[in-house]
């Protein structure tokens, strides 16, 4: 059959149903239904099988429109699915450390002679006596003066040197301001000079290292005027240049932060060397002119003091080990555990052994952990800061034999090139967060210092480490989803069922501001970054940020919080959050930011409304990251490292090395 005469017999078919068609009836009856199957046919087999599903879907259109939809909400969740198994936001990520590059800079910029002023004192030459007159006089001809210095400029015109191009910069701007020998006189290095060159050997006392600021004295017996020039004025310039690496290295570090990984959110410090320089040259105390270059603040102090303590102790000899891995509960028995009894014995404050004198002259060396013994470790535990269940695990045994001399060397010194990336004054009033410690501590001059436990980042999802200044509080705030918490947690929910967040408490509103349902949204659009979304969680006790909540406005998006997960508090490590900070005393933390007491915090939340309060004066605050750092009473404190950032700044550090060595040699 051709199709004009199906077309033509369709036609009939359904003038024909028309007439018998009852009030109010579809006149799309079956004889439509045969035109348009008749239509696949006609086709040919090729395309019978997609005319076929497009004809079945368009009569499940027409005439069961509720299956139709179902089955289109179907296919979105199926394609929503496929992008969310595709689609993740990542987290920052540790970078592959490149160290400063060190350049070959010329000195011959400084070597046009420059004439001295001339010397008033010097006499006049005898064709000029007498021969003023009032008409005409002229101004006396006295001798050029060339200082020794301008002397010896022209071995500068090929002489270059190895250095980190700001530490270049700053020495031919240095020399063109100050054009004469500051470490040389009469062709000789000054007692400046040799104590400036004590000073840089003794870099170590500051975690540095010395190879990096070695200057050789010259070499002047037995050489020519000419080659004694030189070599004095390399000498010159070699010391200048070491003098101003040391203080760029003591005042910014030798390791750029950021360059560790995208963690790190740390302005470099400017430095101005050219001041810095004429300061030292002009000291009569070199040595400690130069050590004025660090950090002059507490903590640095101590961690100096604690480094030149630990370097004078040999504790590696006489070490208590506790086998790795050793797991002990009450009741049970181990051959450590004459390990752990000495470990107390050494590492326990005097006031614990003396409660527990009994228990310990009465150990025999069995391996049974009596109960006894417990209640002599759950002590232990408690001065160790640590939950006090009589459970011998990694974080007891660490505590009960500290770590290694060498290993505390590491952390003091990875703590004193990480303080040079701070601030030198961290600020009167001031919230300071170190991550590895789980601790947040408020400080303000003449009050006691409140500190608190706290919960940090995940590993998966860690804690950046910046700085900025606290500025608002907020009560019974509303919880705004990162995008990435939508893609990577919520998304596979939504996937599974497109109402979730109507039904959890979250509030689902376009870019505009308008509300919508959680299943009216196109979450395949959002997965693949075509549509904008924002979701919040209403306030509330089941609200992931709690009561109260203190905002420091960063691109991190990190803030300090409530939480109504408060038995985390109770472990020892504490890294479960997505990056934001919880506080075990949030209203405590928020009234000393704001000045106000707790009980005004409370009432304020107790008021149950959404609302901001503007935190007056300038309080900064420090996310910090530190394995080593002094605690309340002053000492200084180990830390685990949580995230494993001593390792990557470690490997800085060596590159760093490499890289200097480098330039030494060419």
């Amino acid at each position: 059959m051709h199709a004009d005469e199906m077309k033509q017999q369709a036609q009939s078919l359904n003038e024909r149903d028309a007439k018998k068609v009852r009030p109010g009836r579809s006149v799309l009856t079956n004889s439509l239904k045969a035109f348009l199957m008749v239509s696949v046919v006609a086709t040919g087999f090729g395309a019978a099988s997609v005319e076929t599903a497009s004809a079945q879907g368009f009569f499940q259109r027409l005439f069961n429109p509720e299956n139709h939809r179902r089955q289109q909400e179907r296919d979105r969740q199926d394609q929503l699915r496929k992008q969310v198994a595709r689609t993740k936001v990542s987290a920052p990520r540790y970078l592959n450390y490149t160290a400063d590059t060190w350049k070959a800079v010329s000195l011959a910029p400084l070597s046009e002679k420059k004439t001295a002023e001339a010397d008033p004192t010097a006499p006049v030459t005898e064709s000029q006596e007498g021969t003023e007159t009032a008409e005409t006089a002229v101004t006396p001809t006295v001798p050029v003066v060339l200082t020794a210095f301008d002397q010896s400029r022209p071995v500068l015109k090929d002489m270059t040197l190895k250095l980190l191009p700001e530490v270049g910069e700053a020495l031919i701007a240095f020399y063109r301001a100050h054009p004469d020998f500051q470490w040389i006189k009469d062709g000789k290095p000054t007692v400046s000079a040799a104590k400036l060159r004590r000073a840089l050997r003794n870099a170590d006392t500051y975690a540095l290292n010395p190879d990096d600021y070695f200057v050789a004295l010259p070499a002047v017996v037995g050489l020519e005027a000419d080659a004694r020039d030189a070599a004095a004025m390399r000498f010159e310039m070699e010391l200048s240049a070491a003098a101003l690496t040391y203080i760029l290295d003591a005042k910014r570090g030798r390791v750029d932060p950021n360059r560790i990984s995208q963690y790190h959110d740390l302005p470099r410090h400017d430095v101005d060397l050219v001041a810095a320089l004429e300061s030292l040259s002009a000291a009569f105390d070199v040595e400690a002119e130069l050590a004025r270059n660090h950090p002059q603040n507490d903590h640095y102090r101590k961690l100096v003091a604690e480094l030149a303590r630990l370097k004078a102790e040999d504790k590696e000899a006489d070490q208590i080990v506790i086998a790795p891995g050793t797991f002990l509960k009450a009741g049970k028995s181990s051959p450590e555990l004459k390990n752990i009894v000495a470990a107390i014995q050494r590492n326990g404050s005097s006031e614990l052994l003396a409660t527990h004198a009994e228990t310990l002259d009465a150990y025999d060396g069995a391996d049974l952990y009596s109960p006894e013994l417990v209640s002599l470790v759950k002590a232990f535990q408690k001065e160790a800061k640590l939950t006090p269940d009589g459970i011998v695990g990694k974080n007891t045994i660490k505590a009960m034999v500290g770590e290694t001399n060498a290993a505390k060397i590491a952390k003091v010194e990875l703590a004193m090139e990480r303080s040079r990336w701070l601030p030198e004054k961290l600020g009167e009033r001031k919230v300071f967060i170190n991550q590895p410690a789980f601790t947040a501590t408020y400080s303000a001059p003449g009050e006691i210092p409140l500190s608190m436990r706290v919960v940090v980042g995940k590993k998966s999802n860690q804690t950046n480490f910046f700085y900025d200044k606290i500025e608002i509080v907020e009560y019974n705030p509303y919880w705004g989803v990162p995008y990435s918490i939508i893609v990577n947690e919520m998304l596979p929910k939504l996937a599974q069922d497109p109402s979730y967040l109507d039904r959890a408490g979250y509030e689902v509103s376009t870019p505009g501001g308008r509300k919508v349902s959680s299943s009216s949204v196109d979450w395949y659009a959002v997965a693949a970054k075509q549509q904008s979304i924002n979701v919040r969680q209403y306030p509330g006790r089941k609200n992931a940020l709690g009561e109260v909540k203190i905002l420091f406005p960063n691109k991190h998006h990190i803030y300090m919080h409530d939480t109504p997960s408060k038995s985390l508090f109770n472990k020892d490590v504490r890294a479960f959050s997505h990056g934001c900070v919880r506080l075990h005393d949030p209203k405590g933390m928020a009234a000393a930011v704001l000045g106000k007491s707790k009980d005004y915090v409370t009432s304020r939340i107790a008021a149950g409304k959404n609302e901001q309060e503007k935190v007056a004066g300038d309080i900064p605050v420090y996310v910090s990251y530190f394995t080593a750092w002094p605690d309340l009473e002053g000492n200084i404190a180990f830390y685990t490292d949580v995230y494993d950032r001593d390792r990557h700044l470690l490997t800085a550090i060596q590159k760093t090395e490499n890289a200097r060595a480098k330039a030494r040699a060419s």
